[in-house]
């Protein structure tokens, strides 16, 4: 895994400060430990960090094609790649190298922009073509692999794996984008295509972008989308088997490497079953990792123990205890944007455990957005049913009036906390999707935010992220539809975000089966109804898989991954969160309403209210004030030795 920089001057050819893009490269130096290189030539410059996975001998980066008219810098695998070398040799190209970053060279040769339809695997690439003139970028079908991008005022276009390679260009501005702030205070992260800040952009999963000098247009193009396209009729004994044969080829292919590979075991149905996978096809024990938790509510490790156990894994387990909150600072200067999936905690220890003892892990997410595994999706449709009963004309005031007086019981367990439940009806099927995932409503919001700082919002709402890719959606089910708007949101924004800056923290790279693209189109093609069942999630992965795991495994409780932030809250952090929450550095923003503010930590801290995800999105967000818009965003991580 790597990560990759650009300067392109879309306007003429002028000089590259080759000391900039040196330093704006090195600030991804913890992506790619191995190799830095960098490339310049009139109005062109490239820089790549390499973590060498495959050809560890002559896979240098930039890699350019026979006559250096054509280069690339490259993060990610391309899966099919010797394939598509046969393909491309008998085509008349020459390969000088065995690894897959010189078949995007010649498959941009061979089909220009249409080769991004070609790769398997996870992506983001960049590719100078001199005798055009034109710089093409592309990211893989589901976001897997990072691409941020900028314009300067003058003309520069600038792009990097992570935003901090962008921040270190003096001509970048850092003016935050309201519109992405309410974003991240409804969903704990900033959805594509915005970032924290107005003159950044990602591209989404699934875009590419091309650009000729001398033409400053900027215009992202869709060349792939999860159909969910239903299949001709299909028995379930014949959806299971195709569906292990599919799984096992998948996972298959994500085991080419040159160093060790492992794989990520959190007792879980979707890790467990990549694990399942694995044994049955290597050769040797597969290496597995685990996080315990000292506080039995948040622990699987005893799950993940019964199956190293059955597949005879050389598995290690590292424990996290109660008060593993040193990493809140340091995660801001991971994500270089806010990112309020507090599981980011243990995701970055399971990372730094596993690379102490491998280069490549197999991670199992994906599962739950691709067979509708999370809990929330059951409720969806429950509300669905009561939705589809009533009009919203009728729905809207009396739903209305039972969530408003209501009260609100975050102690109880779900089914009795019918306030969430009531508001969710009032609303239609998207805006009562949104209520149910939103960290912080939309009543807490307009709480929480100032007078000035709402007026700057006008008329947008969070909502509306999730309206535009409804409308998008290539399916009308109610349960495939949610389905859609997390994979375009959830998937890409917040767990494989969190997953990419946590294990590259650690310069290993994570692949995910459960998310190769050919994988993703059958499974969306399966009818909802094997999917949901009976109220069981995953019903056909499940069914598919009792076989190779026991019914401890496949039909317990969910768990997540989850830590103890109320009792952090209450407990050893009380006096950190009030200091950030009430302190200087909020107050400065003009963002928020102080009153509201000390509601909040107040009714937390006397047991009132259970208020822990909203202070720790503001935890959160106090922490890439301070030290990303600032600070000098300066991310210093001394990894491990590996032997």
């Amino acid at each position: 895994m790597c990560g990759i920089v650009g300067l392109f001057d879309m306007r003429g050819k002028s000089e590259v400060d080759r000391e900039l893009l040196v330093r704006m490269n090195q600030t991804q130096e913890h992506r790619g430990p191995d190799e830095g290189e960098v490339y310049i030539e009139p109005g062109l410059g490239l820089g790549h960090r390499r973590l060498s996975i495959m050809d560890v001998a002559s896979g240098q980066q930039p890699l350019f094609n026979e006559d250096g008219s054509v280069v690339v810098i490259f993060n990610g695998e391309i899966y099919n790649y010797r394939d598509l070398a046969e393909q491309l040799t008998a085509a008349g190209h020459q390969f000088r190298t065995h690894c897959d970053t010189e078949v995007i060279v010649h498959a941009w040769e061979e089909w220009g922009e249409q080769c991004v339809d070609h790769f398997r695997g996870m992506f983001a690439f960049g590719v100078w073509d001199r005798n055009q003139e034109v710089l093409f970028l592309a990211r893989d079908r589901l976001g897997i692999k990072p691409m941020y991008y900028a314009i300067l005022a003058n003309g520069q276009f600038i792009f990097s794996s992570e935003l901090k390679a962008i921040l270190a260009h003096p001509d970048f501005k850092r003016e935050m984008n309201p519109c992405a702030v309410e974003d991240y205070f409804a969903y704990g992260y900033i959805p594509e295509p915005k970032t924290i800040f107005q003159q950044a952009s990602k591209l989404s999963p699934g875009f590419s972008l091309k650009l000729r000098r001398g033409q400053p247009t900027v215009q992202p193009r869709k060349y792939w989308d999860v159909p969910f396209k239903q299949l001709a009729a299909i028995d379930e004994t014949e959806a299971m088997e195709t569906l292990i044969a599919k799984l096992r080829e998948s996972v298959d292919i994500h085991l080419m490497t040159e160093v060790p590979l492992g794989a990520f075991l959190s007792g879980g149905v979707d890790s467990s079953a990549v694990v399942a996978m694995m044994s049955g096809i290597m050769s040797e024990p597969v290496n597995t990792c685990s996080i315990s938790f000292g506080n039995p509510e948040f622990n699987e490790s005893r799950y993940a123990q019964e199956v190293a156990e059955r597949y005879h894994t050389n598995h290690h387990v590292d424990q996290v205890e109660s008060d593993d909150f040193e990493l809140i600072d340091k995660l801001a200067l991971l994500y270089d944007e806010p990112f309020a999936d507090s599981s980011a905690l243990p995701t970055y220890r399971v990372c730094e455990l596993a690379r102490q003892r491998v280069t490549v892990a197999l991670s199992g997410d994906g599962g739950d957005e691709n067979m509708a595994g999370y809990r929330r999706y059951r409720w969806y449709m429950h509300e669905e049913k009561l939705r589809s009963a009533l009009p919203l004309s009728v729905r809207k005031p009396l739903f209305g009036l039972l969530g408003a007086i209501y009260p609100k019981a975050d102690w109880a367990p779900r089914v009795f906390r019918a306030k969430a439940t009531f508001e969710a009806l009032a609303r239609d099927s998207v805006e009562g999707y949104f209520h149910s995932v939103s960290i912080m409503s939309d009543s807490m919001r307009r709480q929480l935010f100032a007078p000035v700082f709402r007026q700057k919002l006008q008329s947008y709402r969070a909502v509306d992220v999730l309206q535009e890719y409804a409308k998008q959606s290539p399916t009308d089910d109610p349960l495939s539809r949610v389905q859609y708007l997390d994979m375009k949101t959830y998937l890409v924004g917040d767990i494989l975000t969190k997953v990419d800056r946590a294990s590259m923290a650690h310069a290993l790279e994570v692949r995910v089966p459960l998310l190769d693209h050919e994988l993703v189109e059958w499974m969306s093609s399966l009818p909802a109804s094997v999917k949901l069942k009976n109220g069981e999630g995953k019903y056909i992965f499940k069914k598919a898989l009792e076989p190779y795991l026991s019914d401890n495994i496949l039909y317990r409780n969910k768990m997540g991954f989850s830590v103890p932030l109320a009792d952090w809250f209450r407990g050893p952090l009380r006096q950190h969160v009030r200091d950030a929450v009430l302190g200087p550095v909020l107050a400065e923003t003009g963002i928020f309403n102080r009153s509201y503010l000390e509601e909040l930590v107040d009714h937390h801290q006397s047991g009132k209210r259970d208020y822990s995800a909203p202070l720790w999105t503001l935890l959160m967000f106090e922490s890439f004030m301070r030290n990303i818009v600032n600070g000098e965003n300066r991310f210093v991580y001394e990894r491990k030795k590996v032997a």
